[in-house]
């Protein structure tokens, strides 16, 4: 039997596997991915692309790339709700398009200082854009049609099987770690038997039961809607209830549709498919199917470990979310990030495998954070009545729309003006964070307070020669020096070269910088999380031996 040898095997190629096929491979270390798919994502799945997501593509250099797919750069990004999108407009949130964002994000500052905005733009052309990136790096073995069938863990590394989906010979792989990115039915975590925690099976009026998704094209579908365009279109009445997502900004639109009591969409086919989306869009047009099937919402799930020895779970494998919210991939992405630097710098040598324990300690509690925002937006949206009055040609129903119209203006901004779980994702209490005694601001879902305590992401600004302050970072480890006379950073610069970590000191005059991180110095790790803070480098040695987790 043919046999390969890599260092890292990825079962999955999604965003979250094909994002850490490019955190390790822009750090030198060979993985293989097995993705049964036959190429990227063809239905376009996830919708939205947080900031946070939007500021790592940036790290890695691709986020202009990123933004300048899906939607027209002109295209507006709202979120709009209607009794049906021919009919009422009930609610909206007006939000700036590709082109407005890239300016925009420099003038704004409180909760949305950020280096990037979120994207409007489908998964199938993210999914497009980090293969694309992947494939460049001469460390990567992207296998599409390829799927894992079995693996075990031995003293070394882990033995797997992989085979063709269109048959032919299996091949052995050997490889130090395996990471399971392979779905909500995951492989990789049915073999080890972690089971789910959380909750499952709830049950509301819309996101949560069984959704009907249709992937379509209406050419017509403007020329009948007499409200301004939108990103997302919601239907809110008593019929159905269902949301879309613009897709090209064109003709094609990702649909969603809730069942009701005693529907069964597994048998649905076109003709279901066009009655169903003239119940939402209120009048009937022409529409072309390009693939229809359904899905279930109402899960707010986390793997119980995400960890067995040398295999790990990352993405939908280790976490499945309603989507209200678009939280589940930009979730899957950053396990990617906090995986990737972690593996790398074990199989390199800078750190010792108890590294790779922090993993879950750090990625759990924010699966399990994320999970409960997602659902307690979809209780938000999806508990909330839509009785026949709703669209009635009456006074009475004229009132009940306007309270419609008040309760989903507030539920819009609950749900998509979210910097706080954007950016507040926070890793206390972790063995790898050297905590300062201070104590980060609450975690809001729609208020972020910038904060250089240790364990979250590290305040924004822009410079005065117009870059990100993020822009300066290293690729690796950065110590920041801040402010006028900052102290001497040289028992850095020893302790890292001892400790063969990649560190760069970035050093920064201005006085609001050093205001803005409360302290002189501020270690800055790949991943772009504060690991460490303080007035001087006298403790540089244990400060680093612990962020790398060799105490």
């Amino acid at each position: 039997m043919a046999a390969l040898t890599t260092e890292v095997l990825i079962a999955g190629g999604g965003p979250c596997g094909l994002m850490l096929a490019n955190e390790l491979g822009r750090r030198g270390v060979r993985s293989l991915l097995a993705e049964p798919r036959p190429g990227v994502a063809f239905n376009p799945q996830a919708n939205a692309t947080q900031a946070r997501t939007m500021e790592h593509f940036r790290r890695l250099g691709f986020a202009a790339e990123i933004r300048a797919q899906g939607l027209p750069p002109d295209h507006p990004t709202d979120i709009a709700y209607f009794t049906r999108y021919s009919a009422h407009e009930l609610a909206r949130l007006s939000l700036p398009t590709a082109t407005q964002a890239v300016s925009e994000i420099r003038s704004m500052g409180g909760s949305w200082s950020a280096a990037e905005l979120p994207h409007r733009v489908s998964q199938k052309f993210v999914e497009a854009t980090l293969l694309r990136h992947a494939q460049a790096l001469p460390f990567n073995d992207i296998r599409h049609g390829w799927r894992l069938v079995e693996f075990e863990e031995y003293a070394q590394g882990v033995r797997a099987l992989i085979q063709p989906e269109a048959g032919g010979e299996p091949v052995t792989v050997q490889a130090r770690y395996l990471v399971g990115a392979d779905g909500a039915r995951s492989m990789v975590r049915n073999a080890l038997g972690i089971a789910w925690g959380g909750a499952t099976g709830v049950r509301r009026d819309f996101m949560g039961g069984q959704m009907f998704a249709v992937y379509l094209r209406a050419p017509g579908f403007y020329a009948v809607l007499p409200h301004p365009r939108a990103w997302m279109y919601v239907s809110v009445n008593h019929e159905r209830r269902a949301f879309m997502a613009s897709v090209d900004g064109k003709s094609e639109f990702a649909f969603h549709a809730a069942l009701r009591e005693g529907e069964n969409a597994d048998a649905w086919g076109e003709a279901d498919a066009r009655r169903v989306f003239a119940q939402a869009l209120g009048v009937e047009i022409p529409i072309e199917v390009l693939s229809a099937g359904t899905w279930t919402a109402g899960h707010s799930l986390v793997a119980q470990s995400f960890q067995r020895g040398r295999v790990f779970l990352a993405g939908d494998a280790a976490h499945l979310f309603t989507p209200t919210g678009g939280l589940g991939y930009n979730t899957a992405v950053e396990d990617a990030v906090n995986l990737g630097w972690k593996l790398a710098s074990v199989l390199r040598g800078r750190a010792p495998p108890t590294l790779l324990d922090s993993y879950e300690l750090e990625r759990k509690p924010l699966a399990e954070r994320n999970t409960a925002y997602a659902r307690r937006f979809a209780d938000s949206v999806g508990l909330f009545p839509a009785p026949a009055l709703l669209e009635e040609d009456s006074a009475a129903g004229a009132a009940e729309r306007e309270r419609a119209g008040a309760y989903l203006n507030a539920h819009v901004r609950l749900e998509f003006n979210i910097p706080g779980v954007t950016f507040g994702g926070r890793y206390d209490g972790s063995p790898v964070i050297v905590g300062d005694g201070t104590q980060a601001p609450p975690d809001e879902p729609n208020a972020y307070v910038p904060s250089a305590t240790p364990g979250g992401r590290p305040p924004h600004a822009w410079l005065d020669d117009g870059r990100s302050l993020f822009d300066t970072f290293h690729s690796e480890w950065t110590l920041l020096a801040l402010g006028a006379q900052a102290p001497d950073t040289r028992p850095f610069i020893v302790a890292a070269q001892e400790l063969g970590l990649d560190l760069k000191i970035v050093a920064h005059a201005s006085p609001a910088l050093r205001d803005l991180y409360q302290a002189p110095l501020a270690l800055i790790r790949p991943d772009q999380i504060v690991a460490w803070r303080g007035a001087d480098a006298r403790g540089a040695m244990s400060v680093l031996r612990q962020a790398s987790g060799w105490t």
